[in-house]
């Protein structure tokens, strides 16, 4: 029993993340977007011809695949290796051994996109271009993309779970260490916009034409984004941890959450559990919030059951549409911006809340309070959830 209590102590640190969103190039415009509210989507009917649709797309300058092998040039590598700039990958080679350091990346679409581009070229029947290597698309391909890139010998995988996948990716990554099988995990996620997701996702009445407002009693749907979020995750004490990670999986339907909400409220007690707090405990809650009638809904009851008072609350998919199998480690570094600079992402709608929800205080006025425990939410399709407890240590 007591090597089981030093498991559950065990420092899980995560590094200043990199980050690569459509909010902007640095963490501190990238900070400044989330306090201030400032949404970083674009019209755009480049998915969808003759649809315009806000789209969290990223306009910064990605890393230059052109000298790569053709089964790893792809955008979700290219913005994967941007965020790994934005890491300190230097201190991390020199302090441990390549066979001691694994990688978990989560995604849903890898290299997707450029098949949707062979395809465009080679039509029905033609060959598909010279360029079209099929392991660009393969799932694992992310992971593998990284670890060769750094020559790294730990263990590597990605995981596919929709929305979830890069919350679990984080969770992973601390059962890695604690595991002791590795004594540092590159965990985080990727996605890129393309048009199966954004098709994909309307062809469910899921989208919506204008930006979303979740919560409100106006919204109408999502909005898609892409992203890379990674962090480096070690055993290190001090800085922000990732104290506690909760997982359920509702099993209720293939795209709908289940209806109650108790799937969303086992991952959120099993974070807590695990990270050893109580409940008034947490200074700030980031939804999972997508705006769609049925997962605010939802949510709401979760957090309403869980919380007598519940903490602020925000949804930052408002500034960067929903990055799908990047959101969970997005909003773990948003969360990490949080603690680290001490305030709370505002919470962007119209702010005509949705009266027949439980009520959630949400941050739409700048919020005194500083976070030192923070919540973030990641809800996926077959109910597969996850919730992340980080908190500031220094």
């Amino acid at each position: 029993m007591s090597g089981q209590k030093d498991q559950m102590s065990m420092p899980c640190r995560l590094s200043t993340p990199g980050i690569v969103c459509s909010l902007g190039d640095s963490l501190d415009v990238i900070a400044s977007a989330l306090f201030n509210g400032r949404r970083g989507l674009v019209q755009s009917d480049t998915y969808t011809p003759g649809r315009m649709l806000p789209l969290g797309e990223v306009t910064s300058a990605l890393v230059d695949d052109t000298a790569w092998p053709a089964e790893h040039r792809s955008a979700n590598n290219r913005l994967l290796a941007t965020a790994l700039q934005r890491l300190d990958i230097s201190s991390l080679l020199a302090s441990y051994s390549p066979s001691r350091i694994g990688v978990v990346i989560g995604t849903s679409t890898s290299g997707i996109g450029e098949t949707e581009q062979a395809l465009a070229i080679s039509g029905r029947q033609g060959p598909l271009p010279d360029s079209f290597r099929y392991a660009q698309q393969e799932l694992g391909a992310p992971a593998q993309f990284v670890a060769q890139q750094l020559g790294l010998e730990g263990p590597a995988y990605v995981l596919s779970t929709a929305c979830s996948s890069s919350a679990r990716a984080l969770a992973s990554a601390r059962r890695l260490l604690r595991a002791g099988e590795c004594d540092a995990v590159i965990a985080g996620g990727a996605d890129t916009l393309c048009r199966l997701t954004v098709n994909g996702f309307a062809s469910l009445e899921a989208i919506s034409d204008a930006p979303c407002l979740p919560f409100s009693a106006n919204r109408s749907g999502i909005n898609l984004g892409e992203a890379a979020a990674l962090f480096i995750v070690t055993r290190e004490p001090g800085g922000i941890q990732l104290e506690g990670v909760g997982e359920s999986a509702d099993a209720y339907h293939i795209s709908a959450p289940r209806p109650d909400g108790s799937g969303a409220l086992a991952a959120m007690k099993a974070s807590l559990t695990q990270a050893r707090r109580d409940i008034d405990e947490i200074d700030y809650l980031n939804l999972h919030g997508t705006g769609t009638s049925q997962n605010d809904l939802m949510e709401s009851q979760a957090v309403a059951e869980l919380f007598a008072t519940p903490p602020p609350c925000s949804s930052t998919k408002a500034l960067t549409g929903h990055t799908l199998g990047a959101a969970g480690a997005l909003e773990a570094a948003f969360c990490w911006l949080s603690l680290h600079h001490g305030k709370l992402p505002l919470h962007v709608y119209d702010r005509h809340y949705d009266p027949t929800l439980p009520y959630l205080p949400l941050v739409d006025d700048a919020d005194a309070r500083v976070p030192r425990q923070v919540m973030s939410n990641s809800f996926a399709f077959g109910g597969s959830n996850a919730s992340l407890l980080l908190s500031r240590a220094d």
